[in-house]
């Protein structure tokens, strides 16, 4: 049986007044079955078009971060010891950084974990 998960899209906004965006990441959280992580990949192409001037090493760095932080993991700081919900809570809280969480969405799913790939491949990729 199916059962209920949000996501949320990772983007990288470079010029905050522009407010122009590109997709870098998802973060996939499923209560029922104890799931929460995050892919990212930042096109780099992509970021010069919008932004020559941006730094793309510091972007990946904020990236690798929150998943970081997703997976739980214990160098990544206290955010990462947090319970899942309020991890998933922390990472697709509104932001006006350069890499900031879109809107959350629902749906159902088998397979975290495969939801996250197809939602990279489609979103992402």
């Amino acid at each position: 049986m199916p059962d209920p998960f949000q996501y949320a899209l990772l983007r990288v906004v470079p010029d905050l007044d522009r407010g122009e965006t590109l997709n870098a990441g998802v973060l996939v959280f499923c209560r029922a079955r104890g799931f929460l992580a995050a892919r990212t990949r930042l096109d780099r192409a992509k970021l010069a078009a919008l932004a020559p001037g941006v730094d793309p090493a510091a972007i990946e760095r904020t990236l690798l971060g929150l998943e970081r932080v997703a997976a739980g993991d214990p160098e990544a700081g206290p955010l990462a010891g947090l319970p899942l919900s309020e991890r998933f809570g922390w990472l697709a809280a509104p932001a006006s950084t350069v890499v900031q969480p879109g809107p959350v969405h629902t749906g159902m799913c088998s397979d975290p974990a495969e939801t996250l790939d197809r939602l990279f491949a489609t979103l992402v990729s």
